[in-house]
């Protein structure tokens, strides 16, 4: 008889809505944090949705999970961040026609502020948080700065579906999947801003390691069309589907989780938005930017030492400089939050 580990506690918020109810499966099943790995869920949503969320916790006790210990559903942050080993903060105010992104910072200062203490108050020191809900990268800071006795290293934003996006757009260019893809790099926020860069990234043709460039001889493409593509395309899956992104955001969220727990593999490195100080390349301190990095022991290194021509330099900085300008608004609003 292998005796089973003990069980984590993993916590997902905003677990009502439609990215969760993709995610909660992958998370039971044993897809992201192992098939041995006996998992306690706890989901956590505002009073209105504790019906539907009801609906959710029935669906999964159906699904008769055996790695499933306890699945807990509340509407109490005393509740969902006690004890937490992992934090996965999808929800998140969302933005409504008419809104400037000044109202939607407004509204999330104060969501996350609060999430924030109480992953301090209440969950483990050790936990990891990964922030989904936008905007991310602000998001993401503004519940690291509320959690002081956390340390910063262990929150990180999500950019793996942007990442994942850029993959596969250099796959189907290929015709060859997106496994055969590596090392491409989502530099910068989670927004219409960041830079999908693949001047270091690698294709697998005929068995052999080739420099995207190299391959596609398509600069043009590779400067232009890739990059909007990347950057546009959850506003064009909300325009195709009439909702946005949900089965694509929650596999890049496995992915993502995934990694932290287990590591990169060898010789290949992801893209997160992690906290930006003493990197090496020229981002500002302080802001939760989103880096090429290798993860080892559950925890991320920036790679280091790459290259970055004036191309790449100018699009690295614009994103920086929308990043910067969102902390401002958001501090400025935590301050009085």
């Amino acid at each position: 008889m292998v005796k089973q580990s003990e069980p984590i506690k993993v916590l997902v918020t905003g677990a009502a809505g439609q990215i969760a109810y993709s995610l909660l499966y992958s998370i039971g099943n044993g897809s992201v944090f192992g098939k041995d790995q006996p998992i306690i869920l706890v989901l956590l949503d505002i009073t209105p949705m504790m019906g539907v969320l009801d609906g959710v916790l029935m669906e999964l006790q159906d699904c008769a999970l055996p790695l499933l210990k306890d699945v807990i559903a509340t509407d109490k942050e005393e509740v969902a961040f006690k004890d937490l080993d992992v934090a996965i903060l999808v929800g998140s105010m969302p933005r409504r026609d008419g809104m400037e992104r000044k109202d939607l910072l407004k509204a999330n200062v104060k969501i996350f502020k609060c999430q924030g203490a109480a992953l301090d108050k209440y969950a483990k020191k050790s936990v990891k948080v990964v922030v989904v809900g936008n905007p991310a990268n602000t998001n993401c800071l503004t519940a690291a700065k509320s959690a002081p006795s956390i340390p910063k290293e262990n929150f990180s934003c999500l950019t793996r579906l942007d990442h994942n996006r850029a993959k596969a757009q250099i796959a189907l260019k290929l015709g060859v999947t997106s496994n055969d893809v590596k090392n491409v790099i989502i530099w910068g926020n989670h927004s219409s801003t960041q830079y999908p860069d693949v001047n270091h990234a690698k294709v697998k043709l005929q068995g052999k390691d080739v420099g995207v460039y190299e391959a596609l001889k398509d600069d043009s493409w590779l400067k232009g069309e890739f990059i909007t593509t990347v950057q546009q395309r959850g506003a064009a899956v909300i325009k195709a589907r009439k909702l946005s992104s949900a089965m694509s955001a929650a596999k890049a969220i496995c992915d993502h989780v995934r990694d932290i727990w287990f590591g990169t593999p060898e010789g290949e490195f992801v893209s997160m938005g992690i906290i930006s100080d003493g990197n090496s390349y020229g981002v500002p301190d302080d802001l939760l930017y989103s880096f090429p990095v290798t993860i080892k022991n559950k925890t991320w290194k920036i790679v280091e030492g790459l290259p970055i021509n004036d191309f790449s330099r100018e699009k690295m900085d614009l994103t920086a400089k929308e990043l910067v300008e969102e902390k401002e608004t958001a501090f400025e609003f935590l301050s009085s939050a």
